[in-house]
């Protein structure tokens, strides 16, 4: 889990991104060894619990944002908390 203060600031990035209507939807992910990957072979499928040892192919979590272009996308991305 982030520090605190990480979370209190991506609270406030959050609430900045509501009111200016830019924020559609967002969620935190679970820990990967909360998590489950299934593989498909053919009619075959495998589940594998995790946790998961490729970390660089894992979510932390998400935003989906409406914004009018790509442009401004990246200005609001700059302002983020670096985690």
């Amino acid at each position: 889990m982030p520090k605190q203060k990480l979370l209190t600031e991506m609270g406030k990035y959050n609430e900045e991104l509501v009111k200016a209507g830019v924020l559609l939807a967002g969620e935190g992910l679970h820990a990967s060894s909360k998590g489950k990957r299934v593989r498909f072979s053919g009619d075959k499928r495998t589940v594998i619990d995790g946790p998961f040892a490729e970390t660089k192919e894992l979510l932390a979590g998400f935003w989906l944002w409406q914004v009018r272009s790509m442009e401004e996308a990246i200005e609001w991305v700059k302002r983020c908390p670096v985690p």
